[in-house]
């Protein structure tokens, strides 16, 4: 039986390199970012363990989630995993933002995720397996002043992710949730955030991409890495909205230069 084929986006760095090293011991890979160097020298690193296709994608382009996936198809490859990790955040008040970078950031988190999903789920449905890994945060669980529409958009990939699990119950395919919390790699950067807490008290990305590709396999709808998250989320279940809110607003406060 040939072995799988998985999609991962945003696999230049951080998370989605992780998750395609993860994953390459018994999937072939479909590696898609920006930047094309990046893909180059993983799939250069990868070529022992998978058979590695590269494929550019600016999923930030309206019409780069199509244009991939026509490529894709051009290829004559089949996907049996969808990794969607691409995304990025924005730090600081709703009203100083740079819009067009939070509607950039809203095309990358939601859209393009939600089209890659659109496009390639069916084909597995019909097949009879397939899994979607969706890249969530902690961050989806409550509001989030000073990155509100990062929060939002990471609430939606949340939401997503189980509801489309409960959907294809009995389907042989699965969606799973990857919702990490603070994590080594250049989200910070990217962000904005210069100051605050350091990611020396976050998880690696490899540690979380082992837990995300494990329970993917499992099939659970999904998985929170890191008992310090799990437990931070536990206890948001017994504090007013409001007052997890300003506590957000406060945490994210820390971290303004």
């Amino acid at each position: 039986m040939p072995r799988p084929l998985a999609l991962v986006t945003g696999a230049s760095a951080g998370i989605g390199r992780e998750l395609a090293r993860v994953l390459a011991p018994d999937h072939d890979l479909v590696l898609t970012a920006r930047r094309a160097g990046e893909l180059h020298a993983l799939a250069a690193e990868l070529k022992p363990h998978a058979a590695c296709h590269v494929i550019p994608a600016d999923l930030a382009d309206p019409a780069g989630p199509g244009k991939l996936a026509d490529a894709i198809t051009a290829a004559g490859l089949t996907v049996d995993v969808l990794v969607n990790n691409a995304g990025f955040g924005d730090h600081g008040p709703f009203t100083e933002a740079d819009q067009a970078k939070l509607l950039r950031m809203i095309r990358v988190n939601v859209t393009a995720l939600t089209e890659l999903t659109g496009r390639l789920l069916p084909g597995m449905v019909a097949r009879g397996r397939g899994k979607v890994l969706n890249v969530g945060s902690v961050a989806g669980f409550q509001p989030g002043p000073l990155m509100a529409v990062y929060y939002a958009t990471k609430a939606y990939v949340n939401s997503l992710s189980e509801a489309l699990h409960c959907e294809l119950a009995g389907t042989g395919v699965t969606v799973t949730c990857l919702a990490p919390g603070p994590t080594a790699s250049e989200f910070r950067a990217v962000a904005g955030i210069t100051k605050g807490f350091s990611v020396a008290q976050g998880m690696t990305a490899r540690a979380v991409a082992e837990m995300g590709v494990a329970a993917m396999k499992a099939g659970r709808p999904m998985v929170v890495p890191g008992f310090r998250n799990r437990l931070m989320l536990f206890g948001e279940r017994f504090l007013p909205r409001t007052v997890v809110t300003r506590a957000v607003k406060w945490m994210q406060g820390k971290r303004r230069s």
